[in-house]
Parts: structure tokens; C-alpha cells; sequence
């Protein structure tokens, strides 16, 4: 799939024009056609919903734009009275999905018992070894699913995710956030991080647009990706299932009050301390920068689960 490692470490990943296994979506001409018989995807895209329908709508297009590998797509959604996928742009969205032969499960999943639960219930409905964890107000540039599982299984890791960024902050440069950034130098390997190491500080690589500017002062060819190291990474992370699974996924949402923030960092930060995480760059998710629906994050997950 890549060149080996070159001078400067870990070689550019490379999209190869035919990768088995990843089947292009049914085109328009296609669409009133019975579909084939359903197989387990590849991949399975979950997303947490709660409000933002016009947002969802966005995320859900993006999905549409995308070619392979083969996924599906379970919407968990927490929105009352009705569920924001009845809305017409996000419906639209669902039936162009369906009509491609990507598989949609929905589910109005109340009461709301917090973000770790929601994402617990999606893991639970999952059965392809891969999964997305995608937040309804993402948007992925065409062959972002594609790039993200190549680089997945090329590194063996536990995960790979692709920093979201908000595109009204590209004229923003900040040279000091992008500092702690550092290409991996061979394979991903584990690392055990914790809010106190210095290691931690990574997370400001995903403010604003920095992954943007960092990724033009590389210059990496397109079709490429480099991994970075990262402390974890917000909105878009593709796991390797039984791997997220082995180290108990979101079940520890029994121990936190529905009211908390900072689960995904707690999941990730496990399963990098086990099997290795890595970001990927250049990253073609956009945040819409829609308003947060997680308003109470006075109970931060990472705080009170994990050792420090």
C-alpha cells in the first residue's frame, strides 16, 4: 500500500489506484435497482446525535461523497420530541445512503444518560472490525474513509483519527500550538499518557486550523498521509474494534454522572496505552463549528477514571 520508511522516518502512505475490498458506491443510474443481498461492512460509521439536524444533514453528505471501503452507517440519536434524522435535508441524506447500498440503522436512543453511554450503545449495535466514531457535525472530504483505513491497517494500531478543523481559522497561524507536533518515526507503537505528562500538551495541534497549516508546510503528495503522534484526537476516530473492545470501551459510563465531558479521551487514551494510536495528516475533516450540545463539563471522564 506504501513505500517503505524513508530518510526523514515513516514514509508517506499511498493510496493504491485498486484496493480490494473497496467497492465504489451505486451511482444514480443505479439507484431504483434491488439491492444486493447485505454482508457485514468493512466498516461501520457510528454517530452520536443530539439537535443540530441541518448539521447531520452536512455529515451525513459527506458520507455519501465517499467511494470505499464498504461501510455502513448507525445513527444514535437523542433528540426529542422526534429524532433529527425525520427532518427533510438529514432524511434526504439517509435515503441517498440507503439508495448507494450503504446500510443505515437508526435509532432513537432516550433517555439521555450522557456522550460515554451514547457511544457505549452504538459499540454494542457494531459488528464490523472497524469503526468511525463520527460526530453529526463533521464533514469528510471525499476519500477520507478510504485513507483513514489504509492507514489504519498499514500501522497496526488501535486506532488512527483525523483531527477535526474549522476552516474560518485558516488566515490564524499559531506557531506555538503546533509545536509539540512530531511525525512517527517508524511503526506506532503504544505509549501510556496522562493529563499531568508533557505529552499531553499535543492536544493543541487540533485547535483552530493548525493541522491546515501544518500539512501545506509539509507538502505531502496528494493521496499521501503521514502519522503523527498525538494525545488524543476529537470528532473522527477510526478504531480497530476488538481492540477498543479489550479495553472495555465505553462501558465505564455506569461510573460517571450523565452530566461529564472527556470519555473519548479516556477510551483512547486506553487503548493507546495497549495497541498505539496515531493522527493522520493531512486531515480532511471540518468541524461545522456548530454550537456544542455537551454545555455541563464540570465532570471531566479523564479526571476520575484513569490512574494518575
Amino acid at each position: 500500500m506504501s513505500p517503505g520508511p524513508d530518510a526523514a522516518g515513516q514514509g508517506p502512505g499511498v493510496l493504491s489506484g485498486d484496493v480490494p475490498g473497496r467497492p465504489g458506491r451505486r451511482g444514480a443510474a443505479e439507484w431504483a435497482s434491488p439491492l444486493p443481498p447485505a454482508d457485514t461492512p468493512e466498516l461501520q460509521v457510528l454517530i452520536p446525535s443530539y439537535g443540530r439536524e441541518d448539521a447531520l444533514a452536512v455529515t451525513l453528505a459527506g458520507l455519501a461523497a465517499q467511494d470505499g471501503p464498504s461501510f455502513g452507517v448507525i445513527i444514535s440519536d437523542q433528540t426529542e420530541p422526534g429524532p433529527a434524522w425525520e427532518q427533510p435535508s438529514a432524511a434526504a441524506m439517509v435515503r441517498v445512503l440507503q439508495a448507494q447500498g450503504r446500510p443505515v440503522r437508526l435509532e432513537h436512543h432516550l433517555p439521555r444518560r450522557g456522550m460515554a453511554e451514547q457511544r457505549d450503545f452504538l459499540l454494542g449495535l457494531a459488528e464490523a472490525p472497524l469503526v468511525l466514531f463520527l460526530d453529526n457535525d463533521v464533514w469528510l472530504e471525499p476519500g477520507m474513509l478510504a485513507r483513514l483505513t489504509a492507514a489504519l491497517r498499514e500501522a497496526g494500531c488501535g486506532f488512527v483519527g483525523s483531527a477535526v478543523q474549522g476552516l474560518s481559522y485558516l488566515d490564524d497561524v499559531r506557531p506555538d500550538e503546533q509545536r509539540p507536533f512530531e511525525l512517527w518515526d517508524g511503526p506506532v507503537r503504544p505509549e501510556r499518557i496522562r493529563r499531568e505528562d508533557e505529552a499531553f500538551g499535543r492536544w493543541t495541534l487540533h485547535n483552530a486550523a493548525n493541522l491546515a497549516h501544518i500539512a501545506a508546510r509539509l507538502r505531502i503528495p496528494a493521496g499521501s498521509w503521514r502519522l503523527y503522534r498525538v494525545a488524543w484526537v476529537g470528532g473522527c476516530v477510526l478504531f480497530d474494534r476488538q481492540a477498543l473492545l479489550d479495553c472495555g470501551g465505553f462501558a465505564f459510563w455506569k461510573d460517571l454522572p450523565a452530566a461529564h465531558a472527556g470519555e473519548d479521551v479516556v477510551a483512547q487514551l486506553r487503548v493507546m496505552e495497549r495497541f498505539g494510536g496515531a493522527g493522520i495528516i493531512p486531515s480532511g475533516a471540518v468541524h461545522l463549528e456548530a454550537p456544542t450540545t455537551v454545555e455541563d463539563r464540570s465532570t471531566e471522564a479523564s479526571e476520575i477514571l484513569l490512574d494518575q
